[in-house]
């Protein structure tokens, strides 16, 4: 009885909360406001026109895909640089508080895909990381609620073959002037493609998905016939187009893209890395000052897991060690729902200490599922979102349990899950502040989650803490391996061995990822970069408030901000500071006290 009332009350929190954040009065926006305001609303109602189904619109399935040839790329081109045009119209310093922090958030956003089409990012929409028929899989893991979603999933198949042959026609344009991604890093990539070409039936395949378990609210009758329709376009229609797309990946594609690793030897290179390096950090930083700092916080991270092995009571040096963690069995499971169960053990446990960290927290919540048998052999250990926290269960000896409290922390709450979760539920901040995701913020946060957990009181052995440490020397690794590649000219095996000399990760994992440091240039470059401006801005905080630091109330500031730049973020700290560390949320969420006791 006493538990379910402290759960009422905290619930109960939670809804004024959220109805005094909902209902803040605002007042009318002046006339720079309001020019501002048009301009970002125009744009977005194009936006979801032009990128049906993007993150934005999670209500709907969509009933078509969006169209990715070069000739409405050439269109948004323009029309983006026509808002940025704009934009140049309007003084910044006219601008009231808020809008001045949204102007700077969308001056950056619309200037990242300006770039991104410059380069003709679209000649290359796959990599070894992410290819854009995966993008299907992730629709048919949404909840369908209506026979119309079934209904729009079903056109969105039949639109199939077009997307198909325009993304074909884009990688053969790519193909022509060397823009690929290096073939080293594709080979295989392609098995997901031949398991639904492949397929002895529509069941077999992952369109089939939403038809396992349809809502009751549809008739038997209109199930049958919606099932009976799907069936004919994913035999008749998508299969058949993923035969093609596969035909085309291995006789021409990859067979024929470019041996060159290095992002500063593909077209126009130079300009290309600083501006991927632009768009993933938000920071106008010279490779080469970044692969020196990368070096500088390895040597510093080593120092640290040099103590940490000590306390373990290892007699050998750092090598013999790392061979240790990597091949005692004490470290690894032998079933796939072991390594979930302990996540999800570990996942309840942080669900504890949240609130001694945080004022606000969401409502949404998520759960843990393997990462698809299709995709598992070249995915990463684990990816994070709103509602699902993915964890690879393939190859079970290459997922060692001293890392799994980290990449817990990192991949659902209080990292990706619940920073996704809390964007989502601001209706204060504009669309395009809710819904789209900056890498260097959103990693930046999952990362500083890691080493939360030791204030936290989450890592309960030195191999635990060893095993933060391993993902923050991974991160800072990355600094060094993403420019030595780009910019120093680094080979493959030069990354992998930097990695595996300096971090205790599985070879199979430092393989895949290597893989996608340089088939993406710049992405890695996000996550320490990105925790770095939120650990710097924390000490600033804590020096300057003293006393009246309250950690949830910055965690809540941090949080507040949606997905933002790090210039952005960093000027939101200084007015925290500057406000005497005021949370920013109207109402506090108070930890509740233990009331497990029986009555």
């Amino acid at each position: 009885m006493r538990t379910k009332l402290a759960a009422g009350v905290f619930l109960a929190g939670l809804v004024l909360a959220g109805a005094a954040w909902a209902q803040a009065a605002k007042p009318a926006p002046g006339p720079a406001d309001a020019k501002f305001q048009a301009i970002y609303k125009a744009e977005w109602t194009w936006r979801k026109i032009e990128f049906p189904g993007e993150r934005g619109d999670a209500a709907a399935i969509a009933d078509r895909l969006g169209k990715v040839d070069a000739a409405s790329q050439a269109r948004r081109l323009a029309y983006w640089q026509g808002v940025l045009h704009q934009l140049d119209g309007i003084a910044e310093k006219d601008l009231s508080a808020d809008e001045a922090v949204n102007y700077e958030v969308y001056r950056d956003q619309i200037g990242t895909r300006v770039a991104q089409l410059r380069f003709r990012e679209y000649e290359k929409p796959f990599n070894s990381d992410s290819q854009f028929w995966s993008n299907l899989g992730f629709t048919a893991s949404r909840t369908f609620h209506t026979a119309q979603d079934y209904r729009n999933w079903i056109a969105q198949m039949r639109d199939l073959p077009r997307w198909f042959d325009d993304q074909t026609v884009n990688m053969k344009a790519g193909l022509a002037r060397g823009f690929t991604a290096p073939r080293a890093t594709l080979v295989g990539r392609d098995k997901s493609v031949s398991i639904v070409s492949q397929a002895s039936d529509a069941e077999h395949t992952l369109f089939w998905k939403p038809f396992q378990h349809m809502p009751a609210s549809i008739s038997a009758a209109e199930q049958a016939q919606l099932k009976a329709e799907a069936k004919r376009t994913v035999e008749g229609v998508v299969m058949p187009a993923y035969a093609r797309l596969l035909v085309f990946l291995d006789n021409d594609y990859i067979p024929h893209a470019t041996e060159t690793l290095a992002a500063e030897s593909l077209p126009d290179g130079k300009a290309y890395y600083r501006a991927q390096i632009k768009e993933f950090t938000t920071l106008d930083m010279d490779p080469e000052a970044i692969h020196q700092l990368g070096l500088a916080e390895v040597a510093k991270i080593h120092a640290q897991m040099l103590g940490v092995m000590k306390e373990t009571g290892f007699k050998g040096d750092f090598p013999a060690f790392l061979a240790f963690l990597r091949s005692d069995p004490q470290f690894y499971v032998k079933d796939p729902q072991e390594l979930l169960n302990r996540a999800a053990w570990i996942a309840k446990r942080v669900d504890g200490k949240l609130p001694a960290y945080f004022g606000w927290l969401p409502r949404s919540r998520f759960g843990i599922e393997p990462v698809a048998p299709d995709i598992a052999p070249f995915y990463t250990s684990a990816r994070g979102g709103t509602t699902t926290y993915l964890l690879n269960t393939y190859d079970l000896p290459s997922r060692p349990l001293y890392n799994l409290t980290a990449l817990t922390l990192h991949e659902s709450a209080p990292g990706h899950s619940l920073q996704g979760g809390l964007a989502e539920e601001q209706d204060r901040l504009p669309p395009f502040r809710r819904n789209v995701y900056i890498s260097a913020y959103g990693e930046g946060w999952a990362l500083y989650c890691e080493r939360l957990g030791v204030e936290m009181g989450m890592y309960d052995t030195p191999y635990d803490r060893f095993g933060m440490l391993t993902f923050q020397m991974w991160r800072a690794a990355r600094l060094v391996v993403d420019t030595g590649i780009h910019h120093e000219g680094w080979t493959r095996a030069q990354a992998i061995a930097f990695l595996h000399d300096n971090s205790a990760l599985a070879d199979h994992d430092i393989e895949i990822e290597v893989d996608r440091y340089i088939s993406w240039p710049g992405q890695a470059l996000s996550y320490y970069l990105g925790m770095m401006a939120i650990v710097d801005e924390r000490a600033k905080a804590e020096k300057a408030l003293g006393p009246k630091f309250d950690i949830r109330a910055f965690h809540d500031t941090v949080l507040s901000t949606g997905s933002v730049p790090l210039p952005v973020l960093r000027a939101r700290i200084d007015r925290f500071v500057a406000e005497g560390g005021k949370d920013p949320m109207p109402v506090k969420f108070q930890k509740p006290k233990d009331e497990t006791a029986a009555p």
